[in-house]
């Protein structure tokens, strides 16, 4: 009786600092930045950034989230498409959308150890290369590259990664192959999400389940990771290069998690096959909009 308690108690504990570290961090963080950018944050500013802009940016939340929680991916890759055909510069729109996916993904990763989905080896092996990949990457890009010069080779990445999710969604079942390098694909993974905008999901998830592992501990897996992936990369970008459009990050964060529920609940509706195929292909269009500008 007594052993069962300890264990009743320690699970107990272990998921509140699953929940209490993350927003101590993430609290403690947005109140140093806006300390030190408040003029970004004044009242005027912050009343008229509630605007028509300001809900085109929330229905990419909502739609991003819509596609991640139906397929397991796609989020990142989904609304900087959106983001970067709006005009918005590359360094914002990922900035925006990794810090927007500390929440998004911080409640996916929760709800999978909740329901037993993480394999806690696989994780060890993602975690520490995957954010070292994002915080080069996020580094690089907020103060290094210039945003105008990468912007057609970002379009020309989320094409690629259209391509792989329709090729996710036509591949039949394959037989399971041992895994070798995780690391090198972790590390690959981060880096590509964050100077990109997007990637973890398709680029880590796809080749692991490419290798016939199995899809239930692999998404629950990946989506933990991407959780410290997606909070390295975020606070890297926020103290590199700033706060830069606020109404971006709130109106993904809202459209976010108001979708999160209906994501969840259309994920058994929808067949995620000629659903991954259509997002593939508006993740093109957008994409080659987005060259067509440039050009």
């Amino acid at each position: 009786m007594e052993k069962e308690l300890k264990i009743n108690t320690a699970d107990s504990l272990k998921e509140k600092l699953w929940i209490g570290i993350p927003v101590v961090l993430l609290i403690g963080l947005l109140s140093v930045l806006i300390y030190n950018h408040h003029a970004e944050f004044s009242w005027n500013g912050f009343v008229e950034g509630f605007n028509e802009e300001f809900l085109v940016f929330f229905a990419i939340g909502v739609f991003a989230q819509l596609v991640d929680g139906t397929l397991g991916m796609g989020y990142g890759a989904t609304s900087t498409s959106f983001l970067l055909a709006y005009g918005v510069p590359p360094v914002v729109s990922s900035t925006a959308v990794h810090v927007s996916e500390m929440f998004t993904t911080g409640a996916s990763a929760l709800s999978h150890h909740r329901f037993g989905n993480i394999n806690k080896k696989l994780v060890k092996h993602l975690l520490i290369p995957g954010v070292l990949g994002s915080i080069t990457g996020a580094y690089l890009l907020s103060d290094v590259i210039n945003g105008d010069i990468i912007k057609p080779f970002i379009a020309v990445y989320m094409i690629i990664l259209a391509v792989i999710i329709i090729r996710k969604a036509l591949k039949k079942s394959i037989v399971k192959k041992k895994t070798k390098k995780l690391g090198v694909l972790a590390v690959f993974g981060g880096f590509m999400d964050s100077v990109g905008g997007g990637g973890w999901g398709p680029i880590v998830t796809s080749t692991l389940l490419g290798r016939g592992r199995n899809p239930r501990y692999t998404i629950g897996s990946v989506n933990a990771a991407e959780f410290a992936i997606s909070f390295a990369s975020g606070i890297t970008f926020m103290l590199f290069g700033g706060i830069h459009g606020w109404q971006v990050i709130i109106g993904l964060i809202l459209g976010g998690v108001i979708a999160a529920p209906l994501g969840a609940y259309l994920v058994n509706k929808i067949k995620r096959k000629p659903m991954m195929v259509a997002v593939g292909i508006l993740i093109i269009l957008l994409s080659l909009k987005t060259l067509s500008k440039l050009l």
